[in-house]
């Protein structure tokens, strides 16, 4: 496995990239980030697949703040990233977890979860 402050500076970014609105609305980009079976449990109680969220509008768009990061090697290819999440446009706060994998020379996020707390 990588150096794992590296490491966990790369899944920092490539999280951060994730909650940026020019990612969210890519649908090129969202198709490198997401692993081909990737899915999530919504903090809206939604389940989601890579095909909801390339489609046509990408992900919804909020000012989001990512903070409290670390991660969690599972193994030498897939790691547990989990953080916080605030958000700005919906004034509220998440706790989150991603899994993340090595495929084909690249992380992707194979799986990923948001759950509502107080702040």
């Amino acid at each position: 496995m990588e150096n794992q402050s590296l490491l966990k500076e790369h899944l920092y970014q490539l999280e951060k990239r994730l909650l940026e609105p020019e990612t969210r609305t890519t649908p090129a980009e969202l198709e490198k980030l997401l692993a081909d079976d990737f899915f999530e449990f919504g903090s809206s109680g939604n389940v989601w697949y890579k095909k909801d969220c390339v489609g046509e509008g990408g992900l919804s768009v909020s000012k989001m703040t990512l903070y409290d990061f670390d991660i969690h090697p599972l193994s030498e290819d897939v790691v547990l990233t989990t953080y916080r999440v605030k958000d700005e446009t919906r004034m509220q706060h998440t706790l989150r977890s991603s899994i993340w994998k090595f495929i084909d020379g690249r992380w992707q996020m194979f799986f990923h979860q948001g759950t509502i707390i107080k702040s």
